[in-house]
């Protein structure tokens, strides 16, 4: 069994798509989504609706995103909602809904998308992986981190959570299309929405597989993981 983790989707259902369709994930693989599932990209619902039909197949782990915090927020407060809506991508959430100008947008929202937002996860530990959407404190037990570390604050530079653990996140976009390795952190929010790559990042071996709305592909292992195998390798053969 592979650990997968797939970072901020924002909208791109032909990105996601088109990495399940490289035959890679199987349906034994652990896949842990990151969050950011909404806004900004051209369809939150077929996004959901995909990601909700396929986990009847795969197993698949869902964070909690800080966009899925705000759109939840905008059901019940006038100012979360023009904030939503203005400042963090919301209409192109409403427009995929097909509710761009109905005020009572929340109450014709399917029940059950509402319920796969409350069952998101607020972090994930795995072995010596913990994934997040933004980021962790250090030095603090994972039940004791502040919600604005875990889905708000953005690392440019991660902080070191713990030495034993690598955190797998998102939420901080890197805009050059390229996985952020920190070694004690890897950041895998390579700007799918922004015309860049989703990515998919086996935990375990540094590999990966990046696909945008295009259809385009790109397959890599992150470096420091190919230096390591070799390590191992010329000690195994001297």
């Amino acid at each position: 069994m592979a650990i997968y983790a797939i970072g901020d989707i924002h909208g791109c259902l032909n990105a996601l798509k088109t990495i399940f369709q490289q035959g890679i994930i199987k349906e034994q693989d652990k896949v842990v989504f990151l969050g950011d599932y909404v806004d900004k990209g051209a369809d939150s619902k077929g996004v959901l609706d995909w990601l909700l039909e396929k986990r009847k197949v795969f197993d698949f782990e869902f964070i909690l995103g800080n966009h899925e915090i705000m759109m939840t927020a905008a059901k019940s407060s006038p100012q979360k909602y023009a904030e939503w809506v203005q400042n963090y991508g919301g209409f192109h959430t409403l427009y995929s809904y097909k509710m761009a100008d109905n005020l009572n947008w929340m109450n014709h929202v399917d029940k059950k998308y509402w319920d796969f937002i409350d069952s998101c996860l607020p972090y994930l530990e795995i072995e010596e992986f913990i994934f997040v959407h933004a980021g962790l404190e250090s030095n603090k037990h994972l039940d004791e981190q502040n919600e604005h570390h875990l889905f708000h604050k953005k690392y440019e530079t991660p902080v070191i959570y713990n030495l034993g653990k690598t955190v797998i996140c998102g939420h901080t976009a890197r805009k050059n299309g390229e996985i952020a390795d920190f070694g004690h952190t890897i950041c895998i929010d390579t700007f799918a929405h922004g015309g860049m790559w989703l990515t998919c990042f086996n935990v375990e071996t540094g590999e990966f597989l990046k696909a945008n709305e295009k259809g385009q592909i790109k397959k890599g292992k992150l470096k420091r993981f190919s230096n390591t195998m070799q390590n191992v390798i010329k000690r195994f053969f001297h």
